[in-house]
């Protein structure tokens, strides 16, 4: 084992100029990341300098067998901190060979919206706040809880520490320097409500990057858990009861919102994203009728709310922006398993490009 070791750990620039690129994409259940490698010739810094790919499309649930190639269009370049050295994480969206986006390429028609002038012109920063559960590997029950059993109520869980109540930190702090490592503008970490539950936050990003780094960082997490022999869960509800759910709130600003009466913008936005609450709610991610009950820190899925510091609301805005005048405010509806390129783009499409 010291062998293989050491032979992972070897630094390629000793004895050539190649890198190794891992191009990552984004699978047909729209949550599974696959990844390849291949060898380039030296360093590459700017994603339109690397080779496109393709892969088998058929064998990810994304095109026919008699017409199986996807192509792989290179978009953000990250290091790896895997293989360390000049080695890189090329984050990837998927075409059919004609040029066209498959139907599971979501990052395509962000783009779109994240290039409008109007949008570019208002800067909207994100923050995400990605939660997620570590199972036990063989019999999916979360990390730290008694096989077959259930651990005490919550309560003792949140932002623990000690043995018998935080559960999983090594694979935590892996991933955090991880995501510091690879470029991502990872922003922090904390336990959650129930036990064997972690949450880490991407951000501020600006536009179509905010996309690239919760998923990139989704892919680190991945990888860091295969190697710990534990399985990472982005079910919004992993454990049916009194357990708090998985979310992924998302933190959001304009340049308008930050500046001297921003507080308006944030009221007149907040009051657009109540006239498209069906339509963000279909879009913020799989089984979140299940989370968004109006208990643990949810507001019911119905029904859409606002309110200053009130974490049992749809829309919460932070007490300091009500004071200030300015600031941002936090959609807590998307649900862990929410494609980061499909909620920041259409928050930004609501509040800033729709007329009602």
């Amino acid at each position: 084992m010291a062998l293989l070791t050491d032979l992972l750990n070897l630094d390629l620039s000793d004895s050539t100029e190649k890198i190794i690129a891992e191009y990552i994409w984004i699978g047909g259940s729209g949550m599974d990341l696959r990844s390849k490698a291949r060898t380039l010739s030296g360093p590459v810094t700017d994603p339109s300098k690397l080779p496109k790919w393709n892969y088998d499309g058929s064998s990810t649930g994304q095109a026919p067998g008699e017409d199986s190639e996807v192509i792989l269009y290179p978009q953000a370049i990250f290091k790896d901190p895997f293989r360390r050295g000049n080695n890189i994480l090329v984050m990837c969206d998927c075409y059919t060979p004609a040029g066209e986006p498959i139907p599971t390429n979501k990052r395509h028609a962000a783009a779109k919206i994240f290039s409008n002038p109007a949008v570019s012109a208002e800067e909207p920063w994100y923050g995400i706040e990605q939660e997620y559960t570590l199972l036990q590997k063989d019999i999916n029950w979360p990390l730290g809880w008694p096989v077959g059993g259930f651990p005490g109520p919550q309560g003792p869980y949140y932002c623990s520490i000690g043995a018998d109540k935080s559960f999983g930190r090594d694979i935590v702090d892996s991933h955090y320097k991880a995501c510091l490592y690879a470029g991502i503008n990872i922003s922090g970490i904390n336990g959650e409500v129930m036990p064997g539950q972690w949450e880490f936050q991407v951000g501020p990003s600006v536009g179509i990057s905010a996309g690239d780094q919760v998923w990139v960082a989704r892919y680190l997490l991945e990888r860091i858990t295969e190697i710990a022999g534990v399985v990472v869960s982005f079910d919004p509800k992993p454990i049916p009861g009194d357990w708090n759910g998985a979310g992924a709130h998302t933190n959001y600003s304009t340049e308008s919102m930050r500046k001297d009466g921003g507080f308006q913008v944030i009221v007149a936005a907040v009051e657009k994203l109540k006239l498209r609450h069906k339509e963000h709610i279909a879009a913020y991610g799989e089984g979140n009728e299940r989370r968004l009950t109006g208990k643990h820190e949810t507001a019911d899925i119905h029904t859409f709310s606002w309110g200053v510091a009130n974490r049992g609301a749809s829309v919460r805005v932070g007490r300091e922006t009500e004071q200030n005048g300015k600031g941002y405010f936090e959609d807590r509806r998307p649900a862990s398993n929410m494609d980061p390129y499909v909620v920041t783009a259409m928050i930004a499409d609501t509040t800033i490009l729709w007329k009602p």
